[in-house]
């Protein structure tokens, strides 16, 4: 599923795993917001700390010009998007991509519902910035 060398692959495995039995339990043609719920119920089950609609600043040269919300931010390191579509396009993907840079984390996860199987997505930041000072969001080593 996730290769082990990646960073984290333990982690998201994890998360795919409660998103699968979501999609497992549910099936696909709901609204975004009830996966929401359900993989909420499903993670917590599973031990997993997150927030949910997780609020985090938007800034540009600087100044904050705005907030986005992602639907997770799980045990303070990956990012986890979800969608109810019918398929997964590429301005998905570049929105995934997006709040891993804009929270500057390392990884993230597209999951999307809404096809007749789970879809998922492991993205990575390529600016991520370890050593940037004062990010809350920074994996200490």
């Amino acid at each position: 599923m996730i290769k082990e060398q990646y960073i984290y692959s333990d982690l998201t495995a994890k998360i795919i795993g409660c998103a699968m039995e979501v999609h497992r339990q549910l099936g696909n043609g709901f609204p975004e917001k009830l996966y929401q719920r359900a993989l909420a119920i499903e993670m917590e089950s599973q031990g997993l700390s997150f927030s949910r609609e997780f609020v985090m600043p938007v800034y540009y040269k600087g100044q904050k010009i705005g907030t986005r919300r992602a639907d997770f931010l799980v045990e303070k390191v990956i990012a986890v998007e979800l969608k109810a579509v019918i398929q997964l396009e590429d301005v998905h993907l570049a929105q995934a991509i997006n709040y891993l840079e804009a929270y500057d984390l390392e990884v993230g996860l597209l999951i999307n519902f809404g096809a007749r199987s789970l879809q998922f997505k492991r993205v990575q930041n390529k600016k991520f910035n370890q050593a940037k000072q004062g990010n809350p969001n920074v994996r200490k080593k």
